[in-house]
């Protein structure tokens, strides 16, 4: 959502809703409308999806921000279908973040609306080999495997109704990851999406650590494949073969967070898709599906570094800008309106 912010200030996405998914949805959803309303998109309509394939609720980032609101739409498929049907034809992206399960329930319940009006379904996800079937496979990412049945669905039905795809995966994420400064630089302009972002990531990391050390059958791991395991974390995020003694905590040891969403994001805007990304591309039914980051050897970056000052710029100005804009009136608890104005007098005041 941070990135989101700085390209919609830019005119070059423009976010219609965003559909909250994965169990304990109502607390993402609070997450998504706090996140919104501080990052300057208050006007950004948030609803409520599915759980997503989740069996059990699953972690939520805590934060500040986040803030029940009357204004969460409590049906996500109603809302996406409302903003569909007020859109041109052809004219909608739609961005997956997390499950399928919602935009499969979409394409079953709605097919006609999502045919004639979605121009293209971009996903943070992963397929099988291109080349070693005749259509797109959704492989054993982590997005798919929470409701793989649903994740077949919506790429079966997207090539059978002739609706492109793009499909980002983990080999591009790890082509560029963030370094963990970048968090602190981001944390200085004491904006409080910021703060909380480097505060979660330590203990995001510290609990991914904790479930990849289990068994591949223990129910602790969640959805997370099996090939994500402790050799696998210290390749991933640290960069160095796994050691004789496992430690009980990580983040003083990583160089690098893998940055799956905001790419996925970029990917949305066609400038910076040819700019920064290797597409390969699937026809299917004479539709063009593109794919980045079919391997591990070809991860899909044209050139990793001008990509990461690309989105380090882009998460700096999200931050400064919404830090600058006048005050909003945002019907939340008077201590939380308190904290957002004095935040953002402390940086207009070092700046001056």
């Amino acid at each position: 959502l941070v990135l989101l912010s700085a390209l919609r200030r830019k005119h070059l996405l423009d976010p219609k809703a965003v559909i909250a998914t994965l169990s304990p949805v109502r607390d993402r959803a609070n997450l998504a409308r706090g996140s919104l309303d501080v990052l300057g998109m208050a006007d950004v309509p948030v609803g409520i999806g599915g759980s997503g394939g989740a069996v059990k609720d699953l972690e939520v980032y805590k934060a500040v921000h986040s803030r029940s609101s009357e204004s969460i739409e409590d049906c996500g498929i109603t809302l996406a279908c409302n903003v569909l049907k007020k859109a041109n034809s052809k004219s909608v992206q739609i961005l997956c973040l997390a499950s399928l399960s919602d935009l499969a329930v979409l394409i079953k319940d709605h097919e006609e609306l999502f045919i004639s009006k979605v121009k293209e379904v971009v996903v943070m996800g992963g397929l099988l080999p291109i080349d070693s079937h005749d259509k797109l496979v959704p492989d054993t990412a982590y997005n798919n495997n929470c409701d793989m049945e649903a994740a077949r669905f919506v790429y079966e039905s997207c090539q059978e109704l002739c609706v492109p795809t793009v499909t980002l995966s983990r080999w591009t994420a790890y082509g560029c990851p963030m370094r963990p400064e970048l968090l602190d630089e981001l944390a200085r302009t004491e904006h409080m999406v910021a703060t909380n972002i480097r505060k979660k990531s330590k203990e995001s990391i510290d609990q991914l650590w904790k479930k990849v050390v289990l068994p591949p059958d223990d129910p602790g791991r969640e959805k997370l494949p099996s090939r994500c395991d402790a050799k696998w974390f210290y390749k991933t995020f640290i960069g160095k073969e796994l050691p004789a003694e496992l430690p009980t905590s990580v983040w003083n040891d990583v160089e690098k967070l893998n940055m799956y969403d905001p790419l996925a994001v970029l990917m949305c805007v066609s400038s910076y898709r040819s700019t920064h990304f290797r597409c390969t591309e699937k026809v299917v039914n004479e539709v063009s599906h593109l794919v980045v980051g079919v391997c591990e050897q070809e991860n899909g970056i044209r050139n990793r570094k001008a990509l990461f000052d690309e989105y380090s710029a882009l998460f700096l100005y999200a931050m400064q800008a919404s830090l600058y804009e006048p005050k909003i009136n945002i019907n939340y608890n008077s201590n939380f309106v308190d904290e957002v104005t004095s935040k953002r007098s402390a940086l207009v005041n070092r700046a001056a």
